[in-house]
């Protein structure tokens, strides 16, 4: 509350001084009246229970700059009143309806450069205005005004004015246990009374423009002070709301905003999580219990937070207390806020401006990367002050837009380029197609897309596709990293579909993700935006290594040398590894040997089993994968009749590797028991096996290593 509330009353004065200098007072009242009512409210139904809730600066920046308006306009006094009650309201019923419907987990995400840019220039709008108050000027007077006539000064009031300053920077580091602002208003105070003991017209609150005076609380409680509210709001009409509309939606996500990052900051401090939509709607109904009672609107505070924290408050009872705490003291100490000088509240708000003031992004000027960012900063600023903040938030949401293109755009949307011969077969069985495959390869490129596929990037990923549609008979996406995709992306993959569909080539997407962080379903959106569909020239499978087998198998289909692997049966004397042995060696290795039929679909040996058993494939298809996480794979070979599979289990006892049958299969089982006895009577018979073995384990290997170096570029 000390921290809290003096800045209150100096918020107070600020909004309601520029509709007549008479008003300080009232204004004052507002200030005080606004922290009760929303350290009241805001932390019984907030959603961050360490949060302090009070009349902030952003607020009354806004407010003070309509207020200055409305009396350009000739708005009368009263009815500029009405106004600003009626933006407290429909800013907390604004904030209410952004927190029911969701938007408080998205507010916060708001670039740095704008909240940096409008905090930087409301602080400088609150220097400003309180430029004439700290010298003595009339209040209606225009800083540059102020400046340029040192006979409308007053000394007095500069001599406060300074103190205030001078205490608030220096005072904080001889006394800790004291808030700054309670300290600087103390010396103020104190230093108005020290100077009213050499002029005695000083000590008077009667018509003193350098004190506060005395506040007009009005007739009756705060029941009889909301009637009369509701009774004088019921006479503005709906040009009054329309008018009102723009600053209230203005003034709702500003303070929105300031609440959320306070919340983020606290969350950081005390490792907790707060709940964003039940905090503005916590301070939405803050806001509307302000306005009813005649207070201003705030905003979850950080300098009254962390005093919060850092004196062991815990939960909501201690916002609450807060506001207690400030409705004490308006019972017993309103008489006492008369004999506050303005320039006391000037000096205060003139720190607290310049506090708001982010210097530290003066830097990013001098580094090109962050140059722009720089720019947008100094053009919010320059909108705050020449023009209103209104018109500074409509520019921050702009610029926010073309900060998220521009970084968007940066970045390359493909992650990695990669040859088709860079990425080496896995049909081992097919000896006749295997130099085939080689120049068939050189008609595959795959390229690893990245990151958003949209407007801004389709003009990237056309230029990358384009020169492969003329040379290229398969064109490979991996979607795997794809984070989002609109219309625009797509029409440009459908032109590079057509492109291809006139060469006779194809376009195959792989590694589709189930679904996009935005909750597009990508498959489905290809299909529906006419991408991929069956009866042309597109096709979409589950993962990079399926389309690469496709492809290949394809390939050797029309080059008519494709083996029907289902139909070709081969006994052991007919396989090539047995190639040459003797008929005695052979008659032994066929004693020994298992026939062992396997249905398609079934497994033959599976990953991280007991195993030494060593596998000849006599008829049929086998696929090997190692397993990477829950059903994904990595497809290590696909192997046909004649080869060899399970020979890391047949030397180390142990399979790292699954085998799965696709089509029904026929493998001879050697046992490791029967090898090492069959090798010591036919020692070349057991030293082919061993050669093939290692043979087949070094293929794989290096066809894995082969298709990580393409894969990490």
């Amino acid at each position: 509350m000390l921290v809290a509330l003096p800045s209150a009353i100096a918020f107070g004065v600020i909004i309601f001084s520029p509709l007549g200098g008479g008003l300080a007072a009232q204004g004052a009242l507002a200030g005080i009246l606004g922290a009760i009512a929303l350290g009241l409210v805001a932390p019984a139904f907030g959603g961050c229970p360490r949060l302090i809730t009070a009349p902030c600066a952003p607020a009354a920046a806004l407010l003070s700059a309509l207020a200055v308006g409305f009396t350009q306009q000739g708005v009368p006094v009263q009815a500029a009143l009405l106004m600003l009650v009626l933006i407290g309201l429909l800013t907390g019923l604004t904030q209410i309806a952004l927190g029911m419907v969701g938007v408080g987990r998205l507010i916060k995400f708001i670039p740095y450069p704008v909240v940096s840019g409008y905090l930087s220039g409301v602080g400088l709008i609150i220097i400003g205005s309180q430029i004439p108050k700290f010298l003595g000027a009339p209040a209606d007077a225009h800083w540059l005004d102020a400046l340029g006539n040192p006979s409308g000064w007053a000394w007095q009031s500069i001599v406060v004015g300074a103190v205030v300053v001078a205490a608030a920077i220096f005072m904080p580091r001889i006394i800790r246990a004291v808030p700054p602002a309670i300290l600087a208003l103390l010396a103020g105070v104190a230093s108005y009374l020290m100077l009213g003991l050499f002029d005695p017209s000083l000590i008077t609150t009667e018509h003193n423009p350098l004190l506060i005076g005395a506040m007009a609380a009005g007739e009756g409680g705060f029941l009889e002070i909301i009637s009369q509210q509701w009774q004088a709001l019921s006479g503005l009409g709906m040009d009054a709301v329309v008018m009102v509309a723009v600053p209230s939606l203005t003034l709702a996500v500003l303070l929105s905003i300031d609440t959320l990052k306070t919340c983020v900051v606290l969350d950081a401090m005390t490792n907790s999580h707060h709940d964003s939509n039940r905090e503005l709607i916590g301070q939405g109904l803050g806001n509307i219990s302000s306005s009813l009672v005649g207070g201003i609107p705030g905003a979850g505070t950080m300098g009254a937070s962390l005093v919060n924290i850092s004196s062991g408050g815990k939960t909501r009872l201690s916002g609450m207390m807060a506001g207690g705490f400030s409705l004490f003291a308006y019972l017993l100490l309103s008489p006492l806020i008369a004999w506050v000088p303005v320039a006391s509240l000037a000096g205060i708000l003139i720190v607290i401006g310049f506090r708001m003031i982010d210097r530290h992004s003066l830097e990013f000027f001098f580094t090109p990367a962050t140059r722009l960012d720089f720019v947008v900063i100094i053009s919010v600023i320059l909108v705050a002050l020449f023009v209103n903040l209104i018109a500074a938030s409509g520019v921050g949401v702009a610029l926010a837009i073309l900060l998220f293109l521009r970084e968007q755009t940066r970045s390359s949307v493909v992650r990695h380029r990669i040859e088709g011969r860079e990425i080496f077969t896995k049909r081992l069985s097919n000896h006749q197609g295997s130099e085939r495959s080689e120049q068939d390869n050189d008609m595959t490129v795959v390229f690893e897309l990245q990151g958003s596929l949209f407007f801004g990037t389709a003009n990237q990923l056309q230029l990358a596709l384009e020169p492969e549609t003329g040379r290229r008979k398969y064109v490979v996406l991996s979607m795997r990293r794809v984070q989002s995709l609109d219309v625009t992306a797509t029409h440009v993959l459908e032109q590079i579909k057509d492109r291809l569909e006139e060469n006779n080539a194809y376009l195959v997407f792989c590694d589709i993700p189930k679904g996009l962080p935005s909750g597009l379903k990508m498959k489905r959106f290809l299909k529906d935006t006419g991408v991929v569909k069956t009866t042309n020239k597109a096709f979409a499978f589950g993962d990079l290594d399926v389309a690469l087998e496709w492809i290949e198998a394809r390939e050797l289909e029309e080059a008519a040398i494709e083996e029907k692997t289902s139909g070709i049966v081969l006994d052991a004397r007919a396989m090539p590894i047995f190639a040459g042995q003797p008929e005695e060696a052979m008659a032994a290795l066929e004693a020994v040997l298992e026939l062992r039929f396997i249905e398609a679909g079934k497994k033959i040996f599976k990953t991280d089993t007991a195993g030494s058993e060593l596998f000849f494939i006599r008829r049929g298809t086998v696929k090997v994968m190692i397993p990477i996480r829950k059903k994904e794979h990595y497809h290590l070979a696909t192997c046909g009749p004649g080869e060899i599979i399970g020979g890391a289990g047949f030397l180390d006892a142990r399979h790292f590797s699954v085998a799965v049958a696709m089509t029904d299969t026929e493998v001879y089982v050697l046992s490791r028991t029967s090898f090492d006895a069959l090798a010591e009577q036919h020692r070349a018979l057991g030293l082919a096996i061993i050669e093939h073995v290692a043979i087949s384990l070094a293929i794989r290997l290096r066809v894995a290593i082969g298709e990580i170096q393409a894969l990490r570029g």
